[in-house]
């Protein structure tokens, strides 16, 4: 037995278990309402119940009061919807809806998907989460107060824990220390969402969503927060490397398309060597989907991975598929040695301002 919830304005609606919180319902099934720390105490979720019947769960009484409560309102992290609901509630469907925030993390999970690929997953304080949009980025703090910047990989629904693809970079001050020293419970200090690499949720065309190495990260969020959305928009993901490995989440990806039909994954391999014996697509990965795409004028790309890898992608995709030049989003890996030159050409292109190491 469930629910339905309708939210206010928007006129979306989605579906609530009794046992589940309405926020919880709602990021499960991709709809994205404000929060905080997701446990009654900083009030962001605050929203006015225009119809039916909660439960306020753990609300606590000096976050919201009794005069609040009688006027309908509740915190929806702990609501729990007890009849069929009407909500109003602001979605969060942009930049500005989104506070960037500075939050101590601690390394909850180091998994070495690739001799050269450590997945990072980062636990916040049980009081505290980081709301974000489906392919932005953190930077994480360093002591002397340098930054490198990391894609999300997880979705925005998905967050207990936040999940980063790091590749080692020999010589990088941060990829040295994680690859070598640093160790679980280790505390970080990250600072976002940052970032205009997200998935527009108000166009239905194709998407072509192409990646380079661990350009793969904000690219798995992306497809990962459509499918809890229940978004059917056609799909058609090209992951590229140089050898097998590079692919370090390929079962993953493979399984996407065997279980939505709308989803297409295409692996392309540049430098496999040939004791690899790899049967698949081989080149450059946007050749691939240039050549499976040849018209793109009715769709959106969604590019990441290296600055020359996103260059070339934007200018042919532009130049010979007719791209428009306005459905072009990508988050490209530039490395800056001075940050107050990278903020200077942040302001002028969709990269990062921190280096990438």
């Amino acid at each position: 037995m469930g629910f339905q919830v309708i939210v206010q304005p928007g006129r979306h609606s989605f579906h609530a278990e009794p046992d589940e919180t309405i926020l919880e319902a709602a990021l499960r099934q991709g709809l994205s309402l404000p929060y905080g720390c997701r446990d009654g105490v900083c009030g962001a979720c605050r929203g006015q119940v225009l119809a039916g019947q909660i439960a306020h769960g753990k609300a606590q009484f000096d976050v919201l009061g009794e005069a609040d409560r009688d006027a309908g309102f509740a915190l929806f992290c702990c609501a729990m919807a007890r009849s069929d609901l009407c909500i109003e509630g602001r979605e969060v469907r942009s930049l500005a809806d989104i506070p960037i925030r500075t939050l101590p993390a601690r390394v909850h999970k180091l998994t070495r998907a690739a001799p050269d690929v450590m997945i990072v997953e980062l636990k916040l304080a049980a009081n505290e989460r980081l709301q974000f949009l489906a392919g932005q980025y953190v930077d994480i703090l360093l002591k002397d107060g340098k930054r490198r910047a990391f894609s999300l990989a997880n979705a925005p629904h998905d967050d207990a824990c936040l999940e980063l693809h790091v590749r080692h970079v020999p010589g990088g001050q941060f990829t040295d220390h994680l690859f070598s020293t640093m160790k679980e419970r280790d505390l970080l200090r990250l600072r976002g969402p940052h970032g205009s690499f997200f998935l527009r949720e108000d166009s239905s065309k194709p998407m072509l969503l192409v990646a380079g190495g661990t350009g793969f990260a904000p690219i798995k969020a992306i497809v990962e927060h459509a499918i809890a959305q229940g978004n059917e928009r056609p799909m058609h993901i090209y992951w590229g490397g140089r050898c097998c490995a590079d692919l370090y989440l390929l079962r993953l990806a493979e399984q996407w398309p065997v279980q939505h039909a709308h989803i297409r994954f295409t692996p392309v391999l540049s430098e496999s060597p040939a004791d690899e014996h790899w049967a698949g697509r081989t080149g450059l990965v946007h050749l691939a989907a240039m050549a499976d795409h040849p018209d793109l004028s009715g769709h959106q790309a969604y590019v990441c991975g290296s600055a020359a890898m996103v260059a070339a992608t934007r200018q042919d995709f532009l130049r010979h598929c007719q791209l428009p030049a306005d459905e072009f989003f990508a988050d490209s890996f530039d490395y800056a040695t001075d940050t107050l030159d990278a903020m200077k050409a942040s302001q002028q292109s969709n990269t990062r301002v921190a280096p990438h190491e």
